[in-house]
């Protein structure tokens, strides 16, 4: 079965005015493209949430800081519309920058202080601009009463939650689980940039995570240095260098000093193996 491509926010908003005059619900999975299993459970998610689903595809320039890989991020329009066909998908948005941006990136940003700051923020300075931005736009665009991301970027999780509450878009946010290799890599399309060898070095990010989850439970209190000790080893044992290892607030990415056992918190990881920057996460108590 084929999906409608708009290339276009014209022909975008004459599909959306159809769907208002229908009382139809839409739901939006914004993505880059190079799909993979687990934007198809974000689709899944979307359908459970309403009666369609618009996902977007488009590889934002705006929230590739300097010297990052906008030129090689993977591109398969084609093989993405062929894997979206087996989906719940009804219609796919994929613009050219210029629809998006006609007076070129950057002429209007969208900041969202404090989240935006810290952990891939602060490596990326200006990346979480470009996210939120960008996902401003969409909202705008497709109008849509849901909107559903992956766990796995926990930070644009969050800084999306907080653009959504304070500006007032009338979306409600979904937030699934991180898909995951066999070997607990999480699905990432820039995946695609490791080598075989590679990949299996990766695996000790979330083995390294669940090391730190194990030592944490059941433990009403504990400091946060001998979980990001504990992490740091594992990744080392792999000659893995992180750029990153934090315990976190999930809600504002503010930094905790303990981990209590009825406090929210999230064990964050960015690492690069190989050309690929890699980020993870797990919660360290339910």
């Amino acid at each position: 079965m084929s999906i409608p491509v708009f290339s276009t926010i014209a022909e975008l908003a004459d599909w959306r005015a159809g769907l208002a005059q229908a009382g139809s619900s839409l739901a939006l999975v914004p993505t880059m493209g190079a799909l993979h299993a687990g934007h198809l459970a974000l689709v899944a998610e979307a359908s459970r949430n309403a009666s369609a689903v618009v996902v977007s595809i488009f590889v934002n320039p705006l929230q590739f800081v300097p010297g990052e890989d906008i030129a090689r991020y993977p591109r398969d329009l084609a093989g993405d519309l062929a894997k979206l066909a087996e989906t719940a998908a009804d219609a796919v948005f994929a613009p050219v920058p210029e629809e998006i941006y006609p007076d070129g990136p950057g002429s209007t940003l969208v900041r969202v202080a404090g989240i935006s700051d810290v952990l891939c923020g602060r490596a990326r300075p200006g990346h979480f601009e470009g996210v939120a931005t960008v996902v401003a736009k969409l909202f705008n665009l497709t109008r849509p009463d849901v909107a559903v991301f992956g766990q796995k970027d926990a930070q644009q999780l969050a800084v999306i939650r907080r653009l959504v509450k304070d500006l007032n878009f009338p979306v409600r946010i979904v937030g699934i689980p991180t898909v995951r290799e066999a070997s607990g890599l999480a699905l990432s399309s820039r995946n695609r940039y490791l080598s075989p060898a590679e990949k299996a070095r990766a695996a000790a990010i979330y083995r390294a995570l669940t090391a730190a989850r194990a030592l944490a439970q059941g433990q009403p209190a504990m400091p946060v240095p001998p979980l990001v000790d504990l992490v740091q080893t594992v990744l080392s044992e792999q000659a893995i260098d992180p750029e990153y290892v934090a315990v976190v607030d999930p809600g504002d990415f503010t930094p905790l000093a303990m981990v209590r056992r009825d406090q929210p918190a999230l064990l964050a990881v960015a690492a690069r193996v190989g050309s690929a920057r890699l980020i993870d996460n797990i919660a360290l108590n339910p």
